[in-house]
């Protein structure tokens, strides 16, 4: 399957906040006062979060980047794939 044809959603143990300007996210299945599970997100990945809802396709989303950032399309695929890649690494989504 093409990788643009997937479908994420949000595992449900993260919390996301916009703290001044700054997106932060953390696991809530591990310890608070570990700060290594904190993660901060630029503005494009913060973005990428937001529109995961488990309906849209990645496909969507990219289309979503290119509109919103001065970006091209090739290389929006390549950060938002890299950028799923990672929160999939930390289980912050799942494909659903």
């Amino acid at each position: 399957m093409d990788f643009t044809e997937k479908i994420y959603k949000k595992d449900d143990s993260i919390v996301y906040r916009k703290i001044a300007d700054e997106f932060i996210m953390v696991p809530i299945r591990q310890n608070v006062g570990d700060l290594e599970s904190i993660y901060t997100l630029n503005e494009t990945a913060a973005r990428i979060w937001e529109l995961i809802d488990g309906k849209v396709k990645v496909r969507k989303i990219k289309e979503r980047i290119v509109e919103e950032f001065e970006v091209t399309p090739e290389e929006a695929e390549k950060d938002i794939i890299e950028h799923l890649r990672q929160l999939e690494g930390i289980k912050a989504i799942v494909e659903g």
